[in-house]
């Protein structure tokens, strides 16, 4: 089948199944490496991955006597979806370098406390965690503000076969309102140390439309908090977005925005493409 004819029916199929189905909206990743905000207790850091409603958190922290413990926590996500809690494990077992003898591990293994991850932003959150039983001490509440740590570079730039969805609201014609299902395919410039640029190009209507601007990059995830947003042929968009929760995915690259654009209108886009 030609590779149009099997995207129009794919996007026909997905927009069905989104008129008809109410499904719910997919929350950020909190997947990544988190550390105190700013760096500013490097040696100290947490790591989340995340299964749907799940964040599976591992802590590198130290004793009373500054030497390395282990601890683990599956923090569930609250009713309202606002925060991630859960029980937390000091768990020992076997010397690594060894055979490994499963009734070194307890079974069950006890609690040592309770953790509770906090989200203020996609990049952002407050971590609190309580220790119990610790010698010579007790219980031990710690309360960190905690970000995306950057380790490295991560490469945006490539050539992108995709959808977007974009929504519409608050439309003086409000005839103009609702969200609409795209073949976009997107064009990732990346320049090290300079702007990055998205150009999105609208397969139906050859409508290209780009973004321009400084990128900041928080972990996993890029956003470019004031870019530049001009479209080319039939909208006479000229204003600036945001781009946020935008990530290179094992596949290729997804992302979203936001803009203000013409008719009063509120744009809220969301992208995705295959890496060609």
């Amino acid at each position: 089948m030609p590779l149009a004819h099997l995207r129009s029916l794919l996007a026909a199929v997905a927009l069905a199944l989104a008129c008809t189905l109410a499904l719910p909206a997919r929350a950020t990743d909190y997947t990544d490496i988190w550390w105190t905000a700013g760096g500013a207790e490097s040696g100290w850091g947490v790591n989340f991955v995340q299964n749907e409603d799940v964040v599976f958190a591992t802590f590198y922290v130290y004793d009373t006597s500054k030497q390395p413990t282990w601890y683990s926590s599956p923090m569930y996500v609250n009713a309202s979806g606002t925060s991630y809690s859960g029980t937390l494990y000091a768990t020992t077992g076997s010397f690594f370098g060894g055979p490994w003898n499963p009734g070194d591990v307890p079974n069950p293994v006890p609690p040592a406390g309770t953790a509770t991850f906090t989200p203020t932003s996609t990049t952002t959150g407050t971590l609190t965690y309580i220790v119990n039983n610790v010698p010579g001490v007790g219980s031990v509440p710690v309360t960190k503000n905690i970000e995306r740590s950057t380790f490295r570079t991560i490469i945006l730039g490539g050539n992108y076969a995709g959808t977007g969805l974009v929504t519409l609201s608050g439309c003086a014609n409000t005839s103009s309102n609702g969200t609409t299902l795209y073949d976009i395919d997107t064009t990732v410039t990346q320049t090290a140390g300079g702007p990055l640029r998205f150009d999105f190009a609208y397969i139906a209507g050859s409508e290209v439309c780009t973004m321009t601007g400084t990128p900041v990059q928080e972990g996993q995830l890029y956003r470019v908090p004031s870019a530049s947003y001009s479209c080319t042929v039939t909208t006479g968009i000229n204003t600036t977005a945001t781009l946020y929760e935008v990530k290179a995915t094992a596949l290729g690259i997804e992302g979203r925005w936001t803009a203000k654009i013409n008719g009063g209108c509120q744009e809220d886009g969301r992208f995705t493409g295959l890496l060609q």
